[in-house]
């Protein structure tokens, strides 16, 4: 990395953070004058001074602690639309909360039209902002140039996913991990950052540290053990550093928070939600007469089987020439599938689910048992999905798409399940709200687009390696005695 690179690094924050404040001030002044002039002014009793700055400040706060919560703020975390689709979220949901305080403080005698109309000029300010402020990141953070370390066919998943954000990431060279120390050291020291993928931990730790020493940034694509040790406490006997890792879940306590925290949003989610419920069954019953609902025997906590409740979505004999899972354009799928697909109303029957105690609104995906089987042949620590309740949503839900692959979805269940509380559940379920309103608030991958990264000097062809299925990777694995994960 260029010393004028390095240089800039120390301003990310600042940027973000003066990005953040001319929009917080912005809204905070445009509240204040409908504050001012439509609702303070009709009182009976009118708010004096300070009264008034604290409106004001109450609302910034309420904006900002919204919006940071759908992520924004954070410039070059999503592309300009995903930027703006978060403050999107942030706007509706302040002015939401706004409008319920105004109609408490006037006892419901306000007249809500100035706070649509402001949010209707909020939305105009906010487009242009996350353009401008988008724009000038990328010009400021142009992306690394990056090598990546690899040594086996995995990494042309995490190349391909890269290869997405191609204004954040530049894979200029591969160089595999059979070549001679001193020779990829070399080469790293040529780059602004590496990826090092699945190599031999041995190599692994020594690349590491030579990165940690030379400070260069680096991508790692963890093993499942790495995700279990992250979870680890810190624990010092006298003089001599230890991890802890306690691997028993959540205590008593925690469970029952969990538990009352499940029950009382799936209750209000099913009470608020049951209009679009009823709607979303005529569709499917209309579109060809068959049954709305869809059931199917899932694993949840310790292996035990529930049946899984879903609005159908697929053709009624979709699974007669045996179970498979569902593609992003799957022929099975019928049109009103498709749309109450994307925006995941076919989850929301499994809000019963939740009230019964079979799943909770956070947890892995609950998996069918004959997959689940397939994928343990393959994959043993699979079962490690079942030392937590099966979920409505996840890491892997967020995150990912229908093509990402099995093992990336389980390092992703790992990483909840070693991470897991209920401020840790409230995130997930905020980003899957975003995820359905915003447009590249998930950006898969699709396997049948090229990669297309502006590469100078990759010297293996990937395309020769990577024409097997998930469970001919993992076999491939297993014969060539590929680093544990």
């Amino acid at each position: 990395m260029t010393k004028r690179s390095k240089g800039r690094e120390q301003y990310k924050r600042l940027l973000n953070f003066l990005a953040a404040l001319v929009i917080i001030l912005f809204f905070m002044l445009s509240f204040s004058h409908v504050w001012y002039n439509y609702y303070n002014s009709k009182m009976h009793d009118p708010f004096w001074y300070y009264g008034n700055l604290l409106m004001m400040g109450i609302y910034a706060v309420m904006y900002a602690i919204m919006t940071s919560l759908f992520n924004g703020f954070r410039l070059g975390y999503s592309k300009f639309m995903g930027l703006f689709g978060s403050q999107v979220l942030g706007i509706v949901g302040t002015n939401a909360l706004e409008i319920v305080l105004i109609a408490l403080i006037g006892r419901n005698r306000m007249d809500l039209t100035p706070m649509f109309v402001l949010a209707a000029i909020q939305l105009a300010f906010a487009l242009p902002w996350s353009y401008v402020f988008t724009l000038i990141y990328t010009k400021m953070y142009p992306p690394r140039r990056l090598i990546i370390i690899y040594g086996n066919s995995n990494a042309k998943y995490l190349v391909n996913k890269m290869a997405q954000r191609t204004d954040k990431y530049n894979i200029c060279a591969a160089v595999s991990c059979e070549e001679s120390l001193d020779e990829i050291e070399k080469r790293i020291l040529r780059y602004e950052g590496v990826i090092i993928t699945d190599i031999p931990s041995g190599l692994r730790n020594k690349l590491v540290k030579f990165c940690f020493e030379h400070s260069i940034r680096t991508y790692i694509n963890p093993k499942l053990s790495d995700i279990i040790l992250r979870g680890a406490d810190d624990f010092h006997l006298f003089d001599t550093p230890l991890l802890l890792s306690r691997n028993d879940g959540l205590k008593f306590e925690q469970r029952m928070m969990k538990r009352m925290f499940d029950i009382l949003l799936a209750g209000v989610m099913l009470v608020v939600l049951l209009p679009f419920m009823l709607i979303t069954a005529l569709m499917i019953k209309l579109y060809d007469g068959g049954p709305v609902f869809y059931s199917q025997v899932r694993l949840t906590t310790d292996g035990r089987h529930f049946r899984v409740l879903k609005f159908r979505s697929m053709i009624t004999d979709a699974e007669k020439g045996g179970a498979r899972l569902a593609a992003e354009n799957d022929d099975r799928i019928t049109p009103v599938g498709k749309v109450i697909r994307k925006i995941r109303f076919d989850e929301l029957p499994q809000l019963i689910n939740i009230l019964k105690g079979d799943m909770s609104f956070v947890g892995p995906r609950p998996e069918r048992p004959e997959l689940a089987e397939k994928y343990e042949l393959t994959m043993p620590e699979f079962k490690y999905r079942l030392k937590v309740k099966a979920g409505l949503t996840g890491y892997a839900q967020i995150m990912g798409k229908y093509n990402t692959t099995p093992y990336d979805k389980l390092k992703l269940d790992l990483m909840y399940i070693e991470h897991q509380s209920i401020r840790e559940d409230m995130r997930i379920i905020l980003s899957t709200v975003r995820t359905v309103f915003v447009p590249d608030a998930t950006e898969g991958v699709d396997d049948d687009k090229p990669i297309e990264t502006r590469r100078e000097n990759i010297e293996h062809d990937f395309s020769k390696d990577y024409d097997m299925t998930d469970e001919e990777i993992f076999e491939f694995e297993k014969e060539n005695d590929l680093p544990e994960r």
